[in-house]
């Protein structure tokens, strides 16, 4: 659909600009990737990482949308009301087959809208399984070196929520623990994408950057990605007027002939360097 000459990256911390997607993930092995989309609702991956996906699809890579709401709450007059979930469904199939993902890559855990926080963990209070052993046991099962996790800021507790397991079990993938589970090598990196908040100001602050710069990877983009995009997510019919407002505010991508897509970079398990405090101990008399 597209190829590698479609995309540009950037590292808008470092000030860098590449035409390898190595820039977005270090390390890329074409050929032998395997991306996971953490998506809340069926429709967020599309519109906030469609960019990235299809630059994993033109450089090699495999992607993997693991869908966790079933799109129960998507309903806009009462009439759609029992039958939202199912159409929703199989606008999902449609919409990732327009970027060429087969509906065999689609991983639905189907927990109902506004209801996922409550179910993190691996054992629930009231007796049933959260979402740890299916998300540890597929990420592992199907070997995932790359992990994609929505706005955990001001976004929707959705959203939260699926950032927490993408960020927490992702890392968990690659540890010596629960052995009966399957095992894999550790996943190679994670990226944030936004659905249509700002991120959290945390990592400008931390690397005393410009605060308008809250993400630090971008990717500029041939015009024709966003058009592929954007045929995608209008698949969800029963979506329309959920989501017109985001399509409206996708016009402030356009770059000239291009489009932008912003994420944040992340290290989910920062170790705690202690130099500093050797420094200021010594400097305390």
């Amino acid at each position: 659909m597209h190829d590698r000459g479609d995309f540009s990256y950037y590292n808008l911390r470092a000030r860098l600009k590449s035409d390898h997607i190595a820039l977005l993930f270090p390390g890329w092995e074409a050929g032998d990737e395997r991306v996971a989309i953490i998506s809340p609702h069926d429709d967020d991956g599309l519109l906030g990482a469609g960019y990235a996906i299809l630059a994993a699809l033109a450089n090699g890579g495999e992607v993997y949308p693991f869908i966790f709401c079933n799109g129960c709450a998507g309903y806009s007059t009462p009439e759609e009301k029992e039958s939202i979930v199912k159409r929703r469904k199989g606008e999902t199939v449609k919409a990732y087959q327009a970027l060429g993902i087969s509906a065999d890559n689609i991983l639905r855990f189907d927990y109902p809208d506004f209801s996922l926080l409550p179910n993190i963990g691996w054992l629930m209070p009231w007796g049933k399984e959260g979402t740890f052993p299916r998300s540890l046991q597929m990420m592992r099962e199907l070997r995932i070196t790359r992990v994609l996790v929505p706005n955990d800021y001001r976004e929707h507790v959705d959203h939260e929520a699926a950032y927490r397991i993408g960020a927490y079990d992702g890392p968990q993938v690659g540890d010596n623990i629960l052995a009966d589970w399957g095992g894999a090598p550790p996943i190679k990196s994670f990226l944030q994408y936004a659905v249509w908040g700002d991120f959290s100001p945390e990592d400008a602050l931390v690397t005393s950057s410009d605060l308008t710069l809250r993400g630090n990877r971008a990717i500029l983009a041939h015009i024709g990605v966003e058009e592929s995009v954007q045929k995608a997510i209008r698949e969800f019919r029963s979506q329309e007027r959920v989501i017109e407002g985001l399509l409206e505010a996708r016009r402030g991508r356009r770059r000239g002939e291009g489009v932008i897509e912003v994420y944040l970079a992340f290290d989910p398990r920062p170790g705690l360097d202690y130099a500093p405090y050797h420094e200021a101990i010594s400097a305390i008399r």
